[in-house]
């Protein structure tokens, strides 16, 4: 159940980070906000993996297969939609 909270929590910060960076290309600064959602969400993951293996005692083992669809499902819809939004452009 804690992978599929952090999942969803992981989509709606990649849509906050999208409509901020589309906000702020409109006022015309250039930003990227998928490549910077993958770079902040590659660290809250970590750091995830982190509290898990030292204050909840889970395995480290564990904690690495958890980490794949924690950042790997996030990750893969904003490479979806980073792709999207290149062809479209």
């Amino acid at each position: 159940m804690h992978i599929l909270m952090l999942i969803g929590i992981g989509l709606v910060v990649l849509a906050a980070f999208i409509l901020v960076a589309r906000s702020l290309n409109r006022a015309g600064r250039a930003v990227d906000g998928v490549l910077l959602f993958i770079w902040v969400w590659l660290i809250a993951s970590i750091a995830n993996g982190a509290v898990g293996v030292s204050l909840a005692g889970i395995p480290l083992l564990n904690e690495v297969g958890a980490f794949i669809p924690i950042f790997g499902v996030p990750a893969a819809v904003a490479w979806y939609f980073a792709r999207r939004h290149k062809t479209n452009a």
